[in-house]
């Protein structure tokens, strides 16, 4: 097999040959045919995530068909298609796995972070948190659906019924977001980087009612606002967003320290929460939903070589929508 390294912090991938290896208990080998490439994988190769295991092959919006089945495997065959995200193992004993809450599990194992992913041409992962994906859709097109479409729907669901729903910073997870509250009756405000005329306008080609810059107030209180990117600073101004009673959601993985705010921006019983990885009964309850939605991902593809690309390209903001590699 072929990979992209991660093989110290900082430093570009390295394009490597690796031997294929054989599916332990309960594992499968999986083929891939695409792999997303997610902020997280930024978050990662920057160090920004505390104790990642080196050297470690990035990604985690795996999709590829099955090659080869370790002991164990039941209700998965070879050559069937499947996604793997980012949750790639949980210990199933400890007190938050105990409560269905495997997202908080206390000793997880996390794809393209501390197990290898999906920046290969193949990959081993643990067949109980891999997720069949039928036969509809193009596998480019639903990269990105295992983890920016993922982590929204969690964040969604954190979010409320929330009718009047903010966005802020409009990329993979809320261009997915954005049409699933849009099927849902909610209107959408999506706020970007200041200036950013270009993803405002894709913003409203995906149905949101308002577009502006993260420095604007929207028309009218919002009553949930999900924050997207790792800044910090949003969080005030989106608390000012929200209605009272209002919730705020923060939904990346790492974020940048959130200055000092005058409590009344949190008073009127206002809310801040965040979100935490997924359970696979998010990923069952997205993922059936996703096709009766007709959510159409924006990709950008690169060839797996090009991967160190991708990540400078996804830093920069030079694309609307998702990165995909493809092997």
């Amino acid at each position: 097999m072929h990979a992209m390294v991660l093989e110290r912090i900082g430093a570009p991938l390295v394009w490597t040959e690796l031997p294929d290896r054989e599916p332990g208990p309960a594992q499968i080998r999986v083929a891939v045919s695409a792999c997303g490439v997610c902020r997280t994988d930024l978050h990662v190769v920057d160090g920004e995530l505390p104790d990642p295991v080196l050297p470690i092959i990035p990604g985690h919006e795996v999709v590829g068909r099955i090659e080869a089945l370790g002991p164990g495997v039941a209700g998965l065959a070879l050559g069937q298609r499947v996604g793997i995200p980012w949750l790639g193992h949980s210990c199933g004993a400890c007190p938050y796995c105990r409560e269905g809450r495997e997202n908080l599990c206390d000793a997880p194992g996390f794809t393209g972070y501390t197990r290898d992913g999906g920046y290969a041409t193949s990959v081993i992962a643990d067949a109980r948190f891999a997720f069949p994906l039928g036969e509809t859709g193009e596998d480019v097109a639903l990269a990105p659906l295992l983890c920016a479409g993922l982590i929204g729907w969690r964040a969604l669901v954190i979010a409320g019924k929330a009718p009047r729903l903010g966005l802020y910073g409009f990329g993979a997870a809320a261009h997915i977001v954005a049409q699933v509250a849009a099927w849902q009756g909610r209107t959408v405000h999506a706020f970007t980087r200041p200036g950013d005329l270009r993803s405002q306008d894709f913003a409203r080609s995906l149905g949101a009612v308002w577009t502006g810059g993260s420095d604007q107030a929207p028309p009218e209180p919002l009553d949930a606002a999900i924050i997207f990117a790792p800044v910090g600073d949003l969080v005030p101004l989106a608390l000012k967003a929200v209605r009272k009673g209002g919730r705020v959601v923060c939904a990346g993985i790492h974020m940048s320290d959130i200055p000092a705010f005058p409590y009344a921006l949190l008073w009127h019983e206002r809310q801040i929460a965040s979100v935490a990885n997924l359970t696979r009964q998010d990923g069952l309850n997205f993922l059936s939903l996703a096709p009766r939605i007709g959510i159409a991902t924006e990709t950008t593809t690169y060839p797996l070589r090009e991967a160190n690309r991708a990540l400078d390209d996804l830093r920069a903001g030079r694309f609307d929508g998702a990165a995909v590699l493809v092997p």
